[in-house]
């Protein structure tokens, strides 16, 4: 299973925010993001993974999971996901919806580097 920190970089690089951004949208200081990807904060305030799960579109408990302060559950489908899933009216399984994301972080690292 990812870090936290991993899943929260992940997050904001789909959305392509800069960690400035982030602190801007959350009011949550720029160092103190930066402590969350880096894992040196491994158990942030559910107040703070709030926001952050509003601002990356993912579902709250995803990131309560990966701090550890829930158990892991059987998350639902990402919203985004989930919303194309519905438009071609059959949901997605998990090995569909990690393959997408995994395609579209690819996309945008690979558009980067294209600049």
């Amino acid at each position: 299973m990812k870090s936290l920190g991993s899943t929260l970089k992940e997050l904001r690089e789909i959305q392509k925010f800069t960690l400035r951004q982030v602190e801007e949208l959350a009011g949550i200081s720029n160092a103190y993001l930066s402590q969350l990807e880096n894992d040196k904060i491994a158990k942030p305030s559910a107040n703070v993974l709030y926001k952050l799960s509003n601002i990356y579109n993912v579902e709250l408990n995803t990131l309560l999971a990966a701090a550890g302060i829930i158990e892991k559950q059987v998350a639902p489908p990402h919203k985004l996901l989930n919303s194309i899933a519905f438009s071609t009216e059959s949901l997605l399984t998990k090995e569909e919806e990690d393959a997408l994301l995994e395609y579209l972080s690819f996309l945008r690292q690979k558009q980067k580097k294209n600049g």
